[in-house]
Protein backbone atom coordinates (compact mmCIF):
# COMPACT_ATOMS: atom_id res chain seq x y z
CA UNK A 1 0.00 0.00 0.00
CA UNK A 2 1.27 3.69 -0.59
CA UNK A 3 2.10 5.85 1.92
CA UNK A 4 -1.04 8.03 3.70
CA UNK A 5 -0.41 11.67 4.54
CA UNK A 6 -2.08 12.59 7.72
CA UNK A 7 -3.16 16.09 8.47
CA UNK A 8 -0.48 18.63 9.50
CA UNK A 9 -2.85 19.97 12.10
CA UNK A 10 -2.08 16.31 13.90
CA UNK A 11 -1.14 16.90 17.15
CA UNK A 12 -1.63 13.38 18.50
CA UNK A 13 -2.30 9.70 17.62
CA UNK A 14 -4.34 7.19 19.43
CA UNK A 15 -3.54 3.77 19.33
CA UNK A 16 -6.09 0.61 19.66
CA UNK A 17 -3.77 -2.50 20.70
CA UNK A 18 -5.06 -5.65 19.32
CA UNK A 19 -4.81 -6.01 15.73
CA UNK A 20 -3.12 -2.52 15.36
CA UNK A 21 0.31 -2.16 17.27
CA UNK A 22 0.04 -6.10 18.50
CA UNK A 23 -1.26 -9.23 16.18
CA UNK A 24 -4.52 -10.44 17.16
CA UNK A 25 -3.49 -14.14 17.92
CA UNK A 26 -1.04 -12.76 20.90
CA UNK A 27 -4.39 -11.82 22.38
CA UNK A 28 -6.62 -14.88 21.27
CA UNK A 29 -3.65 -17.75 21.47
CA UNK A 30 -1.63 -16.88 24.60
CA UNK A 31 -3.19 -14.13 27.08
CA UNK A 32 -6.92 -16.00 26.80
CA UNK A 33 -5.93 -18.86 27.06
CA UNK A 34 -3.56 -18.32 30.30
CA UNK A 35 -6.26 -16.79 31.84
CA UNK A 36 -9.14 -19.80 31.21
CA UNK A 37 -5.92 -22.20 32.36
CA UNK A 38 -5.13 -20.52 35.46
CA UNK A 39 -8.50 -18.88 36.76
CA UNK A 40 -9.59 -21.19 39.15
CA UNK A 41 -6.29 -21.52 40.29
CA UNK A 42 -5.71 -17.80 41.11
CA UNK A 43 -8.90 -16.91 42.70
CA UNK A 44 -8.29 -19.91 44.92
CA UNK A 45 -4.69 -18.22 45.79
CA UNK A 46 -6.00 -14.91 46.05
CA UNK A 47 -9.66 -14.98 47.16
CA UNK A 48 -9.34 -13.28 50.83
CA UNK A 49 -6.64 -10.45 48.96
CA UNK A 50 -8.17 -6.89 48.86
CA UNK A 51 -7.37 -6.80 45.09
CA UNK A 52 -9.03 -9.68 44.58
CA UNK A 53 -12.13 -9.09 46.28
CA UNK A 54 -12.59 -6.22 44.20
CA UNK A 55 -12.25 -7.88 41.20
CA UNK A 56 -15.09 -10.44 42.39
CA UNK A 57 -17.44 -7.15 43.66
CA UNK A 58 -17.16 -5.52 39.91
CA UNK A 59 -18.06 -8.91 38.61
CA UNK A 60 -20.91 -9.19 40.58
CA UNK A 61 -22.44 -5.34 40.03
CA UNK A 62 -21.88 -6.13 36.13
CA UNK A 63 -24.37 -9.36 36.55
CA UNK A 64 -26.70 -7.38 38.55
CA UNK A 65 -26.30 -4.54 35.77
CA UNK A 66 -26.75 -7.11 32.71
CA UNK A 67 -30.14 -8.73 34.72
CA UNK A 68 -31.82 -4.93 35.17
CA UNK A 69 -30.79 -4.18 31.75
CA UNK A 70 -32.00 -7.99 30.72
CA UNK A 71 -28.77 -8.37 28.71
CA UNK A 72 -27.94 -12.02 28.48
CA UNK A 73 -25.49 -13.05 31.58
CA UNK A 74 -23.57 -16.42 32.67
CA UNK A 75 -25.92 -19.08 33.65
CA UNK A 76 -24.81 -21.34 36.95
CA UNK A 77 -24.90 -24.90 37.23
CA UNK A 78 -22.62 -25.24 40.32
CA UNK A 79 -23.62 -28.50 42.08
CA UNK A 80 -24.43 -27.19 45.30
CA UNK A 81 -24.31 -30.31 47.66
CA UNK A 82 -20.84 -30.46 46.61
CA UNK A 83 -18.67 -27.75 47.86
CA UNK A 84 -18.10 -25.47 50.23
CA UNK A 85 -19.15 -22.28 50.15
CA UNK A 86 -15.84 -20.73 49.39
CA UNK A 87 -15.66 -23.34 46.49
CA UNK A 88 -18.81 -22.56 45.32
CA UNK A 89 -18.22 -18.97 45.01
CA UNK A 90 -14.91 -19.42 43.10
CA UNK A 91 -16.77 -21.74 40.87
CA UNK A 92 -19.28 -18.68 39.86
CA UNK A 93 -16.99 -16.56 39.14
CA UNK A 94 -14.95 -19.04 37.02
CA UNK A 95 -18.46 -19.83 34.88
CA UNK A 96 -18.98 -15.68 35.03
CA UNK A 97 -15.56 -15.03 33.78
CA UNK A 98 -14.95 -17.98 31.33
CA UNK A 99 -18.95 -16.89 29.94
CA UNK A 100 -18.06 -13.44 29.29
CA UNK A 101 -14.82 -14.55 27.45
CA UNK A 102 -16.47 -16.50 25.11
CA UNK A 103 -19.53 -13.90 24.28
CA UNK A 104 -16.08 -11.04 23.45
CA UNK A 105 -17.81 -9.19 26.07
CA UNK A 106 -15.54 -5.77 27.13
CA UNK A 107 -16.86 -5.29 30.71
CA UNK A 108 -14.48 -3.31 33.01
CA UNK A 109 -14.76 -5.79 35.73
CA UNK A 110 -13.61 -8.59 33.30
CA UNK A 111 -10.55 -6.51 31.78
CA UNK A 112 -9.27 -5.63 35.10
CA UNK A 113 -9.46 -9.48 36.69
CA UNK A 114 -7.72 -10.42 33.48
CA UNK A 115 -4.82 -7.66 34.05
CA UNK A 116 -4.15 -8.59 37.68
CA UNK A 117 -3.58 -12.36 36.45
CA UNK A 118 -1.96 -11.14 33.69
CA UNK A 119 1.04 -9.22 35.71
CA UNK A 120 1.93 -11.96 37.34
CA UNK A 121 2.83 -14.21 34.11
CA UNK A 122 4.28 -10.90 32.66
CA UNK A 123 6.54 -10.20 35.46
CA UNK A 124 7.79 -14.15 35.62
CA UNK A 125 8.38 -13.93 31.94
CA UNK A 126 6.28 -16.51 30.94
CA UNK A 127 4.79 -13.71 28.60
CA UNK A 128 6.07 -11.41 26.85
CA UNK A 129 4.13 -9.02 25.37
CA UNK A 130 3.93 -9.44 21.47
CA UNK A 131 4.32 -5.85 18.81
CA UNK A 132 4.63 -5.82 15.11
CA UNK A 133 8.50 -4.43 13.72
CA UNK A 134 7.31 -1.38 12.64
CA UNK A 135 5.41 0.07 15.67
CA UNK A 136 8.25 1.01 18.37
CA UNK A 137 10.44 2.83 15.37
CA UNK A 138 7.41 4.63 14.33
CA UNK A 139 6.64 5.67 17.33
CA UNK A 140 9.83 7.42 18.17
CA UNK A 141 10.25 8.52 14.99
CA UNK A 142 6.34 10.60 15.59
CA UNK A 143 7.75 11.80 19.01
CA UNK A 144 10.76 13.28 17.45
CA UNK A 145 8.67 15.17 15.37
CA UNK A 146 6.46 16.61 18.36
CA UNK A 147 3.36 14.66 18.04
CA UNK A 148 1.86 12.81 21.32
CA UNK A 149 1.09 8.99 20.93
CA UNK A 150 -1.71 7.56 23.52
CA UNK A 151 -3.53 3.95 23.70
CA UNK A 152 -7.16 3.24 24.04
CA UNK A 153 -7.79 -0.58 24.47
CA UNK A 154 -10.86 -2.35 25.44
CA UNK A 155 -7.94 -4.16 28.12
CA UNK A 156 -7.80 -2.65 31.17
CA UNK A 157 -5.11 0.24 31.42
CA UNK A 158 -3.00 -1.67 33.85
CA UNK A 159 -2.68 -4.81 31.17
CA UNK A 160 -1.77 -2.46 28.61
CA UNK A 161 1.04 -1.14 30.35
CA UNK A 162 2.09 -4.18 30.99
CA UNK A 163 2.35 -5.80 27.60
CA UNK A 164 4.34 -2.55 26.63
CA UNK A 165 6.65 -2.80 30.01
CA UNK A 166 7.45 -6.80 29.21
CA UNK A 167 7.24 -6.37 25.37
CA UNK A 168 9.47 -8.52 22.83
CA UNK A 169 11.19 -4.82 22.19
CA UNK A 170 11.92 -4.32 25.74
CA UNK A 171 10.64 -1.99 27.90
CA UNK A 172 8.53 0.84 25.79
CA UNK A 173 6.18 2.07 27.90
CA UNK A 174 7.69 5.30 28.35
CA UNK A 175 6.76 5.99 24.27
CA UNK A 176 3.27 6.51 25.58
CA UNK A 177 1.70 9.49 26.83
CA UNK A 178 -1.09 8.30 28.58
CA UNK A 179 -3.60 5.32 28.35
CA UNK A 180 -7.36 5.00 28.25
CA UNK A 181 -9.53 1.86 28.65
CA UNK A 182 -13.34 1.27 28.68
CA UNK A 183 -13.45 3.19 32.21
CA UNK A 184 -13.94 6.63 29.86
CA UNK A 185 -16.52 4.75 27.57
CA UNK A 186 -17.06 2.22 25.03
CA UNK A 187 -15.20 2.17 21.53
CA UNK A 188 -17.51 2.03 19.77
CA UNK A 189 -19.54 5.24 21.18
CA UNK A 190 -18.18 8.72 20.06
CA UNK A 191 -18.67 10.21 23.20
CA UNK A 192 -15.78 7.97 24.32
CA UNK A 193 -13.71 9.94 21.93
CA UNK A 194 -14.74 13.35 22.85
CA UNK A 195 -13.89 12.55 26.66
CA UNK A 196 -10.67 11.55 24.99
CA UNK A 197 -9.63 14.74 23.02
CA UNK A 198 -10.88 16.38 26.36
CA UNK A 199 -8.25 14.79 28.35
CA UNK A 200 -6.10 14.93 26.06
CA UNK A 201 -6.41 18.66 25.42
CA UNK A 202 -6.96 18.49 21.87
CA UNK A 203 -9.68 19.45 19.48
CA UNK A 204 -10.82 16.02 17.82
CA UNK A 205 -9.55 17.17 14.39
CA UNK A 206 -6.32 17.30 15.97
CA UNK A 207 -6.29 13.28 16.67
CA UNK A 208 -5.71 10.78 14.34
CA UNK A 209 -6.56 7.51 15.37
CA UNK A 210 -5.84 3.86 14.44
CA UNK A 211 -7.37 1.22 14.49
CA UNK A 212 -8.41 -2.42 12.86
CA UNK A 213 -12.05 -2.08 13.95
CA UNK A 214 -14.68 -0.25 10.85
CA UNK A 215 -17.10 0.22 14.25
CA UNK A 216 -14.49 1.63 16.08
CA UNK A 217 -13.34 3.98 13.04
CA UNK A 218 -16.97 4.95 12.62
CA UNK A 219 -17.25 6.08 16.38
CA UNK A 220 -14.21 8.12 16.24
CA UNK A 221 -14.97 9.90 12.75
CA UNK A 222 -18.94 10.46 14.35
CA UNK A 223 -16.76 12.64 17.65
CA UNK A 224 -14.39 14.52 14.62
CA UNK A 225 -11.01 12.67 14.76
CA UNK A 226 -9.45 11.69 11.97
CA UNK A 227 -9.01 7.68 11.21
CA UNK A 228 -7.24 5.28 9.46
CA UNK A 229 -7.98 1.78 9.58
CA UNK A 230 -4.89 -0.59 10.06
CA UNK A 231 -5.06 -3.77 7.99
CA UNK A 232 -2.54 -6.71 9.53
CA UNK A 233 -2.81 -10.36 9.14
CA UNK A 234 -5.80 -11.84 10.83
CA UNK A 235 -7.45 -8.72 11.11
CA UNK A 236 -11.37 -9.31 10.63
CA UNK A 237 -11.88 -8.59 6.94
CA UNK A 238 -13.13 -5.59 5.34
CA UNK A 239 -16.34 -4.51 3.54
CA UNK A 240 -16.28 -3.03 0.09
CA UNK A 241 -17.70 -0.22 1.59
CA UNK A 242 -15.06 0.19 4.74
CA UNK A 243 -12.42 -0.31 2.54
CA UNK A 244 -13.56 2.55 -0.04
CA UNK A 245 -14.55 4.86 2.96
CA UNK A 246 -11.25 4.97 5.24
CA UNK A 247 -7.50 5.33 4.73
CA UNK A 248 -6.12 2.04 5.01
CA UNK A 249 -2.22 1.41 6.12
CA UNK A 250 -0.66 -1.90 6.42
CA UNK A 251 3.17 -0.21 9.02
CA UNK A 252 2.73 2.26 10.82
CA UNK A 253 5.98 2.99 8.41
CA UNK A 254 3.40 4.24 5.51
CA UNK A 255 2.44 7.00 7.60
CA UNK A 256 3.68 10.48 5.99
CA UNK A 257 3.72 13.18 8.39
CA UNK A 258 2.62 16.85 6.23
CA UNK A 259 3.53 20.08 7.34
CA UNK A 260 6.65 18.89 9.47
CA UNK A 261 10.01 19.42 10.18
Amino acid sequence: MASVSIPACTGALLLDIEGTTTPITFVKDILFPYIREHLEDYLSTHWEEDECKEDVYLLKKQIEEDMKQNRACAVHVVDQTVHTDEEKAIKKVVEDVLWQMAADRKSTALKQLQGHMWRAAYASGRIKGEIYPDVVPSIKKWRERGLKVYIYSSGSVEAQKLLFRYSVEGDVVELFDGHFDTTIGAKVEAKSYERIAEKIGCQPEEITFLTDVAREAKAAEEAGLNVLLVVRPGNLELTEEESAHYNLITSFSQLQLTGRA
